[in-house]
């Protein structure tokens, strides 16, 4: 083998190059091809594929995907020793112009790289298999009789015990740098519930007629709309202020529910996922030397993180689509740099979500949602990574709502199945209802990637219907569907399986409603005290003795503290 080709995104083209000089020194050569014309391009990969024998000047060749599909003619002329495709699960969908191309080429050997193999179906886990070893798992009609149909049969929680064979789980220890994720469900604020309400009943009554009307095989583009508002004022309410002002479709009543000063000055008291972030940056900035990243799907949110930031004096760094690779280079090193004196990584999930090392934090927040687990994973993963020196705290916020709600545009229901892949959802805001539908879909790739398949709390189909039903009072309407047997009146009096991690189902993770000792994270606790948390999901990456010891001893501190205060 004396030549190599590595595909991967083009935000981290130059990443691998600096990998490899810094693991290889001058052993191998790498051609990073990232930028420059047609021509240009041309030139290089013409004189890379021209290298011949065990002495190639640069036998190692970094392009990323789109370069690869544009330039395909070049490089498919001849044969290669070896292919690695970095961030690999990009190659899902095997009919696509970029899995053709790379299929196409001529190689002895191929790798494939992804932390997220499946993110919606198990088509595509065949489509990544077959690229690596084609027919290995026969064709895709074979593979949809033979495993998939099988497997989605087993995985409801209505299936019998013979459907849900177990299979042995092998997990080892990472690392001794831990990993604690902590999802956090935020109370909606006053405002936040009105404008919430008044959404629903407008589009219940002004957008049913429109997704009845169409085909009932997809989601409509009203429904996806009227969701994408939904998620947006979970984040806060100025947000949506612009269309309330514009009186579009639906929000011709919102205006009058807004305080008159409001958008004069950037409030975070008005959205509880943004007040517990206010308290969580501030308290965190007062106890210890901690940075943060916080990440969002759309770029109006990023906006109002510069907004908190500038009000609260925090010095940031933002990453979004406007950043040109050569820059997204240079803010990663200035962030990273020890000697920084940023405080906050505002990061876009969507151009930076994927493949940066920001080990200059280890506390990251995950502000809202993607419908698709893996894109919230990748994103996630940017802190907990080599080179990272400190235990790393992942925080997803999630909204709540804790009135009773009514059952409305059912028929809106039918349109959203394909959307939701069959995956059943429960009652909640609609943040809720999207992490409840990651949760399946993280379930169905530990089942088939890691032979996980003994996850005990899957929701029925069945329960599919009631995707609009919320429950009143319950302080996450999550931990209500899991139906959990560890917990009584708000305390959980047992605690998870003993070898239980992040990668468990949330049934096995711990439960904080009322105890709020149990809190892994000390200053999380001192954020309680803002009156907008109402239930906290926790897990860490794997066990170290003196972590758990850490923990223990701050809840006798807890315990001896709260005994002087009583008496």
């Amino acid at each position: 083998m004396n030549k190599a080709v590595i595909v991967c995104p083009s935000s981290l083209v130059k990443n691998w190059d600096k990998e490899i000089r810094k693991w290889l020194g001058g052993r191998v050569n790498a051609l990073p091809v990232d930028s420059g014309g047609k021509d240009e391009i041309d030139r290089n990969l013409e004189k890379f594929m021209s290298q011949m024998g065990v002495r190639c000047p640069t036998p190692v060749l970094i392009i990323s995907y789109e370069t690869f599909r544009l330039h395909a003619s070049i490089l498919l002329q001849k044969e290669i020793g070896l292919i690695i495709c970095d961030e690999g699960h990009r190659l899902k969908n095997s009919d696509n112009q970029t899995y053709q191309a790379l299929f196409g080429l001529k190689c002895e050997r191929r790798i494939l790289i992804s932390g997220t193999p499946i993110q919606n179906d198990l088509l595509e886990y065949y489509s990544l298999i077959n690229f690596v070893n084609p027919g290995l798992l026969g064709t895709a009609s074979e593979f949809k009789r033979r495993f998939e149909n099988i497997i989605l049969r087993g995985r409801d929680a209505d299936a019998t015990d013979a459907q849900r064979e177990k299979g042995d789980t092998a997990l080892t220890e990472m690392s001794s740098i831990v990993k604690y994720e902590l999802i956090i469900c935020c109370k909606l604020t006053e405002l936040q519930e009105k404008l919430y309400n008044q959404l629903i009943s407008a589009f219940s009554m002004g957008g049913k007629q429109k997704v009845t009307e169409g085909k009932c095989d997809k989601i409509t583009g009203t429904a996806l709309s009227f969701i994408t508002n939904l998620k947006k004022l979970c984040n806060h309410p100025q947000l949506i202020l612009n269309k309330c002002q514009k009186k579009e479709e639906g929000f011709e009543d919102c205006l009058k529910l807004f305080p008159g000063d409001f958008g004069k000055k950037f409030e975070p008291a008005f959205s509880g996922k943004m007040k517990v972030l206010d308290y969580l940056l501030a308290a965190t900035r007062a106890t210890t030397n901690d940075k943060f990243i916080l990440v969002s799907n759309y770029t109006q949110t990023i906006d109002a993180f510069v907004e908190l930031c500038q009000l609260r004096r925090y010095p940031y760094i933002r990453l979004d689509g406007t950043c040109t690779i050569k820059q997204r280079a240079k803010l990663v090193e200035k962030f990273n740099d020890p000697e920084s004196i940023e405080y906050v990584f505002l990061l876009s999930s969507k151009a930076g979500g994927c493949g940066l090392n920001l080990i200059g934090a280890n506390r990251l927040i995950m502000f809202d949602p993607d419908w698709n687990p893996a894109n919230d994973d990748q994103a996630m993963a940017r802190v907990w990574r080599d080179g990272q020196k400190k235990n790393c705290f992942i925080y997803r916020l999630l909204s709540v709502k804790f009135y009773s709600y009514f059952i409305f545009v059912l028929n809106t229901l039918i349109s959203l199945i394909t959307l939701l892949n069959n995956m059943p959802l429960q009652t909640g805001s609609i943040e809720e209802k999207m992490f409840q539908r990651q949760a399946h879909k993280k379930a169905l790739s530990s089942c088939v990637v890691d032979e996980v398949s003994d996850v005990a709390r899957h929701f029925s189909k069945d329960q599919l219907r009631h995707l609009f039903d919320l429950k009143a009072d319950v302080a996450s309407d999550t931990h209500h569907s899991l139906k959990c047997d560890r917990c009584v009146n708000g305390i959980e009096y047992r605690e998870p399986q003993e070898h239980a991690d992040t990668n468990s189902d949330l049934s096995d993770w711990y439960h904080v409603q009322k105890d709020v000792r149990k809190v892994p994270d000390k200053v999380l606790k001192r954020v309680f005290d803002c009156g907008a948390i109402t239930f906290v999901f926790h897990q860490k990456s794997h066990d170290v003795r003196n972590e758990t010891l850490k923990i223990e001893d701050e809840i006798k501190e807890d315990d001896l503290l709260s005994g002087m205060k009583e008496s």
